[in-house]
């Protein structure tokens, strides 16, 4: 655990407990930023995958998690508040940034006065999670607004994608307390999946989330090409030769990123081999090694040029068309946006994994996903705000330490030897 706060069945003292009590006491607004700054000196405390398990186990302490949930979330959500601050202005301006820091500022509220309640009391919790339902979108909406407004430069474009990078992380991790806690304790487990602790599946068979994100994609492509390429699977385990490939991991994260590449997949295929009468399958290989668990993901779908693979994860050169409007929570989560890639590496990323693109210009592409195999080494992977972020923000555009390549080369002939 970090050093910001401890963990255990005996309630801690927080050493903010009488600012806080002062500010709810006198219930102004402008107690906000004195909130941020108090919890935002704490460091996040990030936890793994075994910690999660633990918390979720018959024998937990339902108190001991609630005393860390409680503690924890503003330490979370100041951090990441103080680097909203650090966006330019004029994004901060839009009306889906003004909301939405409207909904960051009232949750750190409740969050305060929640420091107060009793292990009980779930209703702060989901009020808090409904509230931010429609983050992403929100937020992706405010950079369409900024974009069309006011266009993009390097040095923005640069530390938008750091943040955002940061800010959708810290998301997931908040997200994921919240839905750990309410998900063991208030004994809403999902039935069709009895031996889950929360949203964690101990015994995660990660070529049946391969297979369930396959016939999704395949489904949605067909309906829209009326075809679709076939998977091919190959399955090694070198920790135990012929036993299925399992982890501790959260599907909903793993169907997520795998979903996400196979729709990129079979559209790649299907457009690229349309006046062809077969489609090549996607090849699909999960290896689990004493360290990994991989997946890569192999198509033929003409591949891209190195100089774009880049902008694939970029939230600013996002080419997809806005949603109209935001719509409810249940909708497909980023749809429109162009942002699947970039949230499935933050997702592969959240445990100390990675997701990368390997690509083929004129052959095809594969996505390799890496996760942790071990519980005790899949830890949360958390934004801090000190002093090195800050530098981040500060950064402007300096010459460049390389030749740049000129379109026009120059003319030799005078350092020519005469003759």
């Amino acid at each position: 655990m970090g050093n910001s706060h401890s963990v255990s069945c005996a309630t801690p003292s927080f050493s903010i407990a009488s600012l806080t009590a002062f500010l709810l006491k006198n219930g102004s607004v402008a107690g906000i930023p004195k909130l941020v700054e108090r919890f935002a000196k704490f460091s996040p405390s990030p936890l793994s995958m075994k910690q999660f398990i633990d918390f979720g186990s018959a024998n937990a302490c339902e108190k001991t998690s609630f005393v860390f949930l409680r503690q924890e979330l503003p330490v979370r959500l100041a951090n990441i508040m103080k680097e909203i601050d650090f966006l330019p202005d004029k994004l901060l301006g839009t009306p889906s940034l003004k909301l939405l820091t409207s909904w960051y500022s009232q949750s750190l509220w409740e969050l305060v006065d929640f420091l107060e309640k009793d292990p009980d009391d779930k209703d702060t919790l989901v009020n808090i999670r409904n509230r931010h339902n429609n983050v992403v979108p929100t937020m992706a909406q405010g950079v369409v607004e900024f974009k069309e407004a006011f266009g993009v430069d390097p040095v923005t474009n640069q530390n938008v994608q750091y943040f955002l990078d940061r800010f959708y992380m810290s998301r997931i991790s908040t997200r994921m307390l919240m839905n750990q806690h309410t998900l063991i304790f208030e004994g809403s487990a999902n039935p069709a999946h009895p031996k889950h602790i929360g949203s964690i599946d101990p015994s995660c068979d990660v070529v049946e989330v391969v297979k369930d994100a396959y016939e999704t994609s395949k489904m949605l492509c067909e309906q829209y090409y009326l075809t679709s390429p076939d998977m091919e699977i190959t399955e090694v385990n070198s920790k135990n030769p012929g036993q299925p490939l399992h982890i501790v991991y959260v599907p909903s994260h793993l169907y997520h990123m795998l979903f996400e590449l196979f729709k990129n997949a079979m559209r790649a295929t299907v457009e690229t081999h349309e006046t062809s009468p077969t489609l090549p399958p996607i090849k699909v290989r999960v290896s689990l090694g004493s360290e990994d668990l991989t997946i890569k993901m192999s198509d033929r779908g003409g591949g891209v040029p190195l100089r774009k693979i880049e902008r694939l994860f970029s939230y600013m050169y996002s080419t997809a068309p806005s949603p109209v409007h935001i719509d409810n929570s249940r909708n497909a989560p980023l749809a429109g946006f162009g942002y699947g890639l970039p949230i499935s590496r933050l997702y592969a990323k959240y445990f100390q994994g990675d997701l990368q693109l390997y690509s083929m210009e004129g052959y095809g592409t594969s996505a390799v996903i890496y996760l942790k195999a071990l519980s005790s080494e899949s830890v949360e992977r958390l934004p801090v705000f000190n002093k090195s972020a800050l530098r981040h923000y500060q950064a402007t555009t300096e010459a460049d330490d390389w030749c740049m390549p000129s379109k026009d080369p120059k003319k030799l002939g005078k350092y020519e030897r005469t003759r």
